[in-house]
Parts: C-alpha cells; structure tokens; sequence
C-alpha cells in the first residue's frame, strides 16, 4: 500500500468518526457494558466455586487488573469480595441473565455501529438481529475466556505438557511466551468474528483483519496509556470520591469500544480503497436496499 493512499485512508477514517457519530456510539457501548459488567462478575464468582482449583477467582481478578485501569480494580475487589462472602447458587442464574440481557443489547448496538461504519442499511429483522446478537455475546465471550486461560491457566497448563508429553527444555522456555501470543489470537479472532459476523455485507473473513489486529493493539495501548494517565494525572478518587473507580471503569470502556469501532471503520475505507464498490448484503430485500448498500470508492 502506497503512501498516498495510507494517507487517504487515515483522512477518510478521521473524518467518518464525526459522520458516522462514533462517539456517541462508544458512549452507548460502555453504557450497556458497564451494566454487564457487574452481572458478569456474580455469574463468574459463582461459577468459578464449583471447579476444583484453589484461589482462581483471585487470580483471574488479577490477571484482569493487568488491564482495567487502577481505580477500577480496587473497586473490582471490594465488589468481589462482596460477592464471594455470600456464595449463594441462586445469584448464578440472576448474573447469567443479567449478563445476558445487557451484552446481547450492547451487540444489538454495536451491530448499529457497524453497519453504519460500512455505510449500509440493516435489511435482517428485528427478532434476528436480536439473535444474532445473543450468538455474538456466547461466541465472542467463549472466545475472550479462552483467551484468559491461557493467561491464568498457562503455567500449569505448561506444567501438565512438559510432565506427560515429555517436552524438552526449550518448550519450557518459550511456553511463556507463546501462552501470552496465543491469548493475543484468540483476542485478534473474537474482534475479527464481530466485524465478520455483525455487518449486514458479505465480505470474506480476512478482509477485516487489518482493522480487528489494529484494534487489539490500539486497545493495549490504550489500557496502559489510560492506567498512567489515572495514576499520575487523574486522581479521579480526589474529584469523585467513592465514584471514581466506577467512572474509571466507565471511562475505560467508552474508549475501548471506541478503539473497536475505529478499527471497523479502518476496515471500510480499506475495502472502498481496493475497490470493493458492491458489496452485498446478507439478506437484501428490496432494489432500495441494494442500491444503497452500493459502497462507491469516490
């Protein structure tokens, strides 16, 4: 790709974050996220009491603090120790449908976003959108947890290879490596499946992986930059008081589904660039419809 047509294509990205009302989109992302955040730590914290391993709570909390900004993580632990104290079956099923209820409503918009990121109408009906926004909260959170066990699981999963299969010295020495990349992948395919699946176009898988490898890592950037800038310039605790882990977290998720939608939007201009004037939608249903998911590269 040339010089000049990077340059388009930052130009044309920059400008579609205002048309395509991006920010407001990302507010309402983190709205419905921050809502299934907490069901989702219930259902976690419940779920994770049945399995045999001693303190994986604990330690999936702190591989989430890795990430979340420091203010958010103290009030993850007060949440989680709440939580925990109680140990009672029936918050499961309350934190399952929970969760279930806001993700599937926050993919519900980000299939919005996307469709208006790749400047097309949204042909599918309401029952299957909601449907389709059910599958993506099991597929991509199946993917994100996956994800993590190579994280929180990786040295004894390690362990349980050199010991039964025999691996030599060097796998003991890469293996922590690996783990940490191939979380990476499986947190590049759980973005690559939303920007896949979402959309109402056809388009091949791989046409959107530029924008889902874009987004993974600017969201890592972001989570360190935001964790420093709360730590050495926000000092949210001293303006919000006992609210400033909740806006923190608040914060962080508004600019991580903003870094996703960008990289939908990278992922457009990309297919307008190679001249991918067509695209189809999944389930046209009127002339109307196919005339204005025509994408034209002027």
């Amino acid at each position: 790709m040339r010089l000049g047509q990077c340059k388009r294509i930052i130009v044309n990205v920059a400008s579609d974050v205002s048309q395509n009302h991006v920010f407001s989109f990302a507010a309402a992302l983190s709205y419905y996220f921050v809502l299934a955040f907490f069901p989702a730590l219930i259902a976690l914290a419940t779920t994770v009491g049945y399995l045999p391993i001693p303190n994986l709570f604990n330690t999936i909390v702190e591989a989430m603090a890795r990430v979340m900004p420091p203010q958010s993580t103290g009030l993850l632990l007060r949440v989680a120790a709440d939580v925990t104290s109680r140990n009672h079956p029936a918050l499961l099923s309350f934190g399952l449908l929970g969760v279930l209820w806001t993700c599937s409503s926050g993919f519900a918009t980000m299939i919005e976003a996307l469709n208006v990121a790749y400047n097309v109408p949204e042909t599918r009906s309401a029952l299957k959108t909601r449907l389709l926004a059910v599958a993506l909260t099991f597929l991509i959170g199946i993917l994100v947890i996956i994800a993590f066990t190579f994280i929180i699981l990786g040295p004894l999963l390690g362990n349980f290879l050199a010991a039964r299969i025999g691996l030599s010295w060097v796998f003991g020495v890469t293996w922590p490596i690996l783990r940490h990349v191939f979380a990476g992948i499986f947190i590049v395919l759980a973005v690559e499946a939303l920007y896949f699946l979402a959309p109402d176009i056809k388009h091949s898988f791989g046409s959107s992986l530029p924008g889902a490898i874009f987004s993974v890592i600017g969201w890592m950037l972001l989570s360190d930059g935001l964790s420093l800038y709360f730590q050495r310039f926000a000092h949210l605790n001293r303006t919000y008081g006992v609210l400033g882990g909740g806006v923190a977290l608040l914060v962080w998720l508004y600019w991580s589904s903003f870094v996703t939608l960008l990289g939908a939007e990278l992922n457009s201009e990309i297919l307008q660039l190679r001249g991918d004037a067509g695209l189809v939608l999944k389930q046209p249903t009127a002339p109307e419809a196919r005339s204005k998911a025509a994408i034209t590269t002027g």
